[in-house]
């Protein structure tokens, strides 16, 4: 996976696709689709929030709608809402290469404090997100 450029207001990553990551029909493998789904959710939620603040997944609704068989998989991810418990994400997935809307999803998120012990990931990525 890596990241993508965006519209303003959204976070995006692609996944590519090969053969060997396809499920028996021939699509990107579901579980490798909803951990794209998950982590450009993750990114986008935790853009914005204060140091020392993290994100966990509590819920994601994955709607499948059409399989990824050319690739990348491209996912895009907008905070619907922010409060100071929760997140709430909403996702799309395309088939790039069809140019096919392939999943829809809504994820949220508890708000979190990092524990003393724990590192703020966000510090390793080069634009400060």
């Amino acid at each position: 996976m890596r990241e993508v450029p965006a519209p303003p207001g959204a976070y995006a990553m692609e996944m590519p696709f090969s053969e060997r990551m396809s499920n028996n029909r021939g699509g990107l493998q579901g579980g490798l689709l909803a951990t794209l789904v998950d982590i450009v959710a993750g990114c986008a939620a935790l853009d914005g929030l204060a140091e020392g603040k993290s994100v966990a997944t509590a819920d994601m609704y994955l709607n499948f709608l059409s399989a990824v068989t050319v690739g990348p998989a491209l996912a895009e991810a907008r905070v619907v809402r922010r409060g100071n418990r929760t997140a709430v994400v909403q996702i799309e997935v395309r088939d790039a290469g069809r140019d096919v809307l392939a999943a829809i999803s809504t994820t949220t998120f508890a708000i979190i404090e990092l524990r003393s012990d724990q590192v703020d990931r966000r510090r390793f990525r080069g634009d400060g997100r």
